[in-house]
């Protein structure tokens, strides 16, 4: 198989633009002709799920959990980016895309990237109609924080339960076209294998899990949705079903999987104490900086860190980059 990484081509600010208007569009009668199999349910799986259906296409959605509410989209609680520039501090696409390409250590696809930050302003607008309770302005705006070491407010959040609350909006657009018919919702399945032909996923062997039986389902197109792998290393803040069944069936179809050591790791994370602990458990973010990081003027000094009174005390990251302060 050639490694293709399928990145258009042309200059990065025009690439999926130009790419979105080159690709072959379904008429919306033909829509209805073709089914889309979505493993997953939960922010990424259910919206795409729901705007599927909405679009025309049919769809069958399979959740592991007995619910999409049970998503371990819910444990994303600080916030959600996007460049919409509302405290017009000098936010931008572009300033949005440096950031985040910063902060992935310059090891990101830029093109990928860029596309994301296109997308931000778009996502928010798609989460508040699917009725996400954003906090608010006192005026009625939406509320933006800094977070994450940006020099700009660009987080939006819903107090401290983003995640669970953009995830109850995703499940609200789900159901919903459940109940219009465009959805068949299939919980409690494990993924099994991929079933391909001339080299194209066209379904997905299941189990279910309540009556042990397997299960076949064909479709026009297979789209994964669940979830990271962190849990394929020795600590993880991943709830433990997050087990990666799915994406290990597709590569071991064939499917190419790029990056395995892209896993995310919290820098607020309390570490496992004993056995009664399966996993890392996450403090909130909205405590990291409340800290600050300093070392001894003196490098020599033996004292212990509170013994060493202020003026004695060098934040050498902030003298080494003073427009970010203590971010």
């Amino acid at each position: 198989m050639a490694f293709e990484t399928k990145v258009p081509s042309g200059p990065l600010t025009d690439k999926w633009g130009k790419h979105k208007f080159d690709m072959k569009l379904v008429s919306p009668g033909n829509k209805r002709n073709f089914t889309i199999l979505v493993v997953g349910t939960g922010l990424a799986g259910a919206s795409a799920a729901a705007s599927l259906s909405e679009l025309g296409y049919h769809v069958k959605s399979f959740c592991i959990q007995d619910s999409p509410r049970r998503a371990h989209s819910i444990a994303a609680q600080g916030g959600i980016n996007a460049a919409k520039n509302y405290h017009n501090d000098g936010d931008s696409v572009w300033r949005l895309f440096y950031d985040t390409l910063k902060g992935g250590d310059y090891r990101s696809r830029e093109a990928n990237v860029y596309r994301l930050a296109q997308v931000s302003a778009n996502i928010i607008d798609q989460c508040a109609a699917q009725g996400v309770p954003f906090s608010r302005e006192y005026g009625g705006h939406l509320a933006n924080r800094s977070f994450g070491g940006a020099q700009v407010s660009r987080t939006f959040y819903c107090r401290g339960q983003t995640g669970q609350q953009l995830l109850l909006g995703a499940y609200g657009s789900l159901m919903r076209q459940v109940n219009a018919g465009g959805i068949s919702i299939f919980p409690r399945r494990e993924m099994l294998d991929l079933v391909t032909v001339d080299d194209k996923a066209r379904g997905i062997v299941v189990r279910n899990l309540i009556t042990g039986q397997i299960e076949s389902y064909a479709g026009d197109a297979v789209l994964l949705a669940t979830g990271g792998y962190g849990n394929a290393y020795y600590l993880s803040t991943n709830a433990m079903n997050s087990n990666a069944t799915a994406i290990w069936r597709c590569y071991k179809r064939g499917a190419l999987f790029a990056n395995p050591c892209f896993a995310q790791i919290h820098p607020t994370c309390i570490p496992i104490s004993g056995n009664h602990q399966s996993k890392l458990t996450l403090m909130s973010e909205g405590l990291r900086n409340d800290g600050r990081i300093w070392v001894p003027e003196n490098k020599d000094d033996k004292r212990l860190p509170n013994d060493i009174p202020e003026e004695e005390r060098d934040y050498y990251l902030e003298k080494k980059y003073p427009s970010f302060g203590n971010l």
